[in-house]
C-alpha cells in the first residue's frame, strides 16, 4: 500500500490556528455503519448517538512543557523537543542544531541547567538533566508548551489551558489526545446522565503524532515507542459493556491505540483477549487491520500522509474516509487539533 494513497489537497483556511470560543462549541461529521453515510452535526449532539449502557473511554494524559531554547558551550543555538521521560534525570529528545551534538557534550539550557548528551537512539537523544531537580520541574519551570508545527503563533495563555483536556491529569505527553479538547464538565455530565459510562487509559503521545510518512510503501515506515498504561477497572468495564451488548467508544485514536495494544491474543480467542497492564507499543494500524475492542471512533480529522489517517482508514475504510474528508473540505469543517470532530460507526460487515 502506497503512502500517496493517503494524500489529500487541504486549503491552508482550514486548519484551525486557536479554539472554538467554547470547547464544546464545533461541529461533528458522523460516518454511518451503513455504506459510511454522512451527517453533519454539532458536538453537543453527541449524547444523541450514543445509548444508555454504551462505554467512552478517554485518554487522561497531560502535555508536559517539552519544548526548551538553548546554546551548546561551543555557542551554537539548540531547540530541543522532549520526546519521552524516562526517569526523574532522563530523558529522550529531538535536538534542532546546525550541528548535531555529539555524545559527551553539553548543552545550556534556558540559561538555568545544562544537560548531558549521553546516547543517541536513531532521531532521538538521550539527554542527562544535571541537577537537583527532576526533569518534569525544570520543564514546568522552563519550559514551553510544543503547539503542533501546523499552528503558527507560539504558545500563549489561552493555548496552556485549552491545549489540555478537561480530564487530564498524568504527566508525560508531548502532544494532546485531542479527540478529548471538546468534552468539558457539562458534556460529560449531560453523557452520563443518559447512562453512559466512562473509563479511562493513559498514553503519552509522542512527537511522531505529527510526522508524515516519508516511505513509499507504508509497511516500511517505523513508529515510535509510546508509553501506555490501562487499569484493571477500565478492563473490566469493557467487559461487562461487551456482556451488556453496549458498544464502546474510543475517544481519539491514541485511545484506540492503547486499547489494541493491550489486547493478546489467545488460543482459546481467535478474537483476542484485553489484559490490564502498561508498557510501550509502536502498533501501527493500517488498512486490513482487524479492530477486536472499539466499536466506535470519535476523533478529529487528520493531516496528509499520517499514521492516523491510515488507521482511521482501517477502522471506516478507505473509500469512506477519502468520501468523508473531501465532504468536510467541501463544507468547511475545521481542520486538525483545534479543529472539528468525526463520529465514526465501525461498519456492519467489518
Amino acid at each position: 500500500m502506497r503512502t500517496e494513497d493517503f494524500d489529500f489537497y487541504l486549503p491552508d483556511e482550514l486548519i484551525a490556528q486557536h479554539p472554538t470560543f467554547e470547547r464544546s462549541a464545533s461541529r461533528m461529521l458522523h460516518i454511518g455503519s451503513t455504506e459510511g453515510k454522512l451527517s453533519d452535526n454539532l458536538f453537543i449532539d453527541l449524547p444523541n448517538f450514543l445509548s444508555a449502557g454504551d462505554l467512552l473511554i478517554f485518554n487522561d494524559t497531560r502535555v508536559i512543557k517539552a519544548r526548551l531554547f538553548g546554546q551548546k558551550h561551543t555557542g551554537g543555538n539548540v531547540e530541543v523537543l522532549i520526546e519521552r521521560v524516562i526517569n526523574q534525570h532522563i530523558a529522550y529528545a529531538h535536538v534542532r542544531a546546525s550541528r548535531a551534538p555529539k555524545i559527551g557534550s553539553q548543552v545550556k539550557l534556558a540559561d538555568a541547567f545544562d544537560v548531558e548528551v549521553t546516547a543517541r537512539h536513531d532521531d532521538l537523544f538521550e539527554l542527562r538533566f544535571i541537577s537537583e531537580y527532576s526533569v518534569l520541574d525544570l520543564l514546568e519551570k522552563y519550559g514551553a508548551l510544543p503547539l503542533p508545527p501546523y499552528i503558527t503563533h507560539k504558545a500563549t495563555s489561552e493555548d496552556e489551558e485549552r491545549y489540555q483536556t478537561v480530564f487530564s491529569k498524568h504527566l508525560g505527553a508531548v502532544a494532546a489526545p485531542t479527540a478529548g479538547l471538546h468534552f468539558n464538565g457539562m458534556t460529560i455530565e449531560n453523557i452520563k446522565q443518559k447512562g453512559v459510562n466512562i473509563a479511562y487509559i493513559t498514553l503519552h503521545v509522542g512527537a511522531g503524532t505529527f510526522q508524515p510518512v516519508r516511505v513509499e510503501n507504508i509497511h516500511e515506515h517505523k513508529m515510535h515507542s509510546e508509553y501506555y498504561s490501562i487499569s484493571q477497572n477500565t478492563v473490566d468495564m469493557i467487559a461487562e459493556t461487551k456482556r451488556q451488548g453496549g458498544k464502546v467508544t474510543a475517544i481519539g485514536t491514541t485511545a484506540l491505540r492503547a486499547l489494541e495494544s493491550a489486547t493478546r491474543e489467545c488460543e482459546s480467542n481467535s478474537q483476542g483477549k484485553l489484559q490490564a497492564g502498561s508498557g510501550e507499543t509502536n502498533i501501527f494500524i493500517t488498512p486490513g487491520y482487524q479492530f477486536k475492542v472499539v466499536d466506535r471512533l470519535f476523533t478529529n480529522f487528520h493531516l496528509p500522509k499520517s499514521t492516523l489517517l491510515m488507521l482511521v482508514s482501517a477502522f471506516a475504510g478507505m473509500d469512506t474516509i477519502k468520501k468523508a474528508y473531501a465532504h468536510a473540505i467541501a463544507k468547511h469543517y475545521r481542520f486538525f487539533s483545534y479543529g472539528d470532530a468525526m463520529l465514526i460507526e465501525k461498519p456492519i460487515d467489518a
